[in-house]
């Protein structure tokens, strides 16, 4: 599902809205709403003069791997998860970013909370992605599905300076497989009553579950269609592909999908981590990434109106041996200093010495911020780390990610390879 954004168009435009015009979405609630090119996007948004030119977010060193990548620079072939050295050898004139997920989180929460004014069923996937259960804004606002996902696409173009596709569809299958067909800056609205002609032309590879090594196998057995999957023998499609995903195949390829719109799954944990160009030994060095690393987590848990009581950190040395150490808040908290401050005591109470080659910070035993108040101490400042962490994310918000980070972080960092976003761990 993950590649509809290469699916054939031609065999969906009918479904396409043109011109404030679209199919007929009666019965179609649920909503996909997917941003364009995220990462790439924002950076764009804070360097116009990037606009014309082909942008790649990413590790930017030889272990580094591609996040996310513009328009133009897919046109070279560059897409997410490539190395970035191959990606440099596809598109060498490319503008190479390494990823600034302060930005992207902040962001990412204006974005939600748009969606939010429509509907409070709202289930993110990620920062860029989420699914929306509209039919009760549809009594509520007096909208059509399809004149909701305009106003969507509207505001978080005029509030945000960037673009989003979105699928109308009668299940979460169908709308998110729209969406990516519909990308960039588009709109597709299956009808209810056409959800087996728009699926059955599209290859097998279109079905939510099917990766490569599955779509070899289907296409070796003559499965090469959607429709050519839905008419065979449940009991022939389990020889191929097992019993529980033969299941799931056939009921997507006939158009089934029960599953409903989850706005409150339970996230258990936050993390980032990074991979160093070259191995460190320099525990100096080490405790300043813990601090960019715990910046970044406490970001995206403010962003998601979480805290935890659990911070953990990861240490992969040179030879690959990894190890993780962990210790418990007695109240949870979202404040980058207190983050920090035990991610430094792990590292040095409890980790051996060695080169490391990544490290990463993550929190958990996650709630939010309806549980436990703020811990308080006599000696605490009236306005403390609190107030500087949530003064720092609005202007981030505002004039971007670099505008607000602390000082030990303004020199020269240590070239890293590759940088993940801030990670959910989900029940």
């Amino acid at each position: 599902m993950g590649r509809s954004g290469d699916l054939p168009r031609g065999l969906v435009d009918r479904y396409r809205a043109r011109d404030g015009v679209w199919p007929d979405d009666t019965g179609c609630p649920i909503l996909h709403v997917d941003m364009d090119a995220f990462y790439a996007s924002a950076e764009i948004r804070e360097r116009p003069e990037l606009k014309d030119l082909p942008v790649v977010v990413g590790g930017t060193g030889n272990r580094g791997v591609v996040s996310s990548a513009n328009y133009l620079a897919r046109t070279f072939g560059v897409r997410s998860a490539m190395p970035t050295n191959r990606a440099r050898a596809l598109c060498p004139k490319a503008v190479f970013i390494p990823p600034d997920f302060a930005l992207y989180t902040a962001v990412s929460a204006g974005v939600m909370a748009i969606f939010r004014d429509f509907t409070p069923l709202v289930e993110p996937l990620s920062l860029d992605e989420a699914f929306l259960d509209v039919r009760g804004a549809l009594r509520r606002l007096r909208m059509t599905p399809g004149r909701i996902g305009q106003e969507i696409r509207a505001r978080v173009e005029a509030e945000h300076g960037m673009t989003c596709s979105v699928g109308v569809g009668s299940t979460k299958f169908v709308a998110k497989l729209a969406s990516g067909l519909c990308k960039p800056d588009g709109m597709l609205v299956v009808p209810r009553t056409e959800v087996l002609p728009f699926l059955r032309p599209l290859p097998v590879g279109a079905l939510w579950g099917v990766g490569k090594r599955t779509e070899e196998r289907l296409v070796d057995r003559g499965l090469h269609t959607v429709a050519e999957l839905a008419e065979l023998p449940l009991p022939r499609l389990r020889r191929i592909v097992g019993n529980a995903q033969a299941e799931h195949l056939h009921s997507l390829a006939n158009g089934h999908d029960p599953r409903t719109v989850v706005p409150e799954t339970p996230e258990k944990s936050i993390g980032a981590e990074e991979t160093f160009e070259t191995d460190h030994h320099d525990r100096a060095v080490l405790r300043r990434e813990l601090l960019r690393l715990s910046e970044r987590t406490a970001g995206s848990l403010r962003g998601r109106g979480l805290r935890g009581r659990t911070v953990s950190i990861k240490v992969r040395f040179a030879d690959f041996s990894t190890i993780t150490r962990s210790r418990t808040l007695p109240l949870p908290t979202d404040v980058t200093q207190e983050i920090y401050r035990l991610a430094c005591q792990l590292l040095d109470e409890q980790t051996p010495p060695g080169p490391v080659r990544l490290i990463g910070v993550r929190v958990e035993q996650l709630d939010d911020h309806g549980g436990a108040g703020d811990q308080l101490t006599f000696d605490e400042p009236e306005r403390g780390w609190r107030e500087a962490d949530q003064a720092a994310d609005a202007a981030r918000a505002k004039f971007g990610g670099a505008a607000i980070k602390p000082a030990s972080l303004l020199g020269a960092a240590p070239q890293r390879a590759d940088v993940t976003r801030p990670r959910m761990a989900r029940d």
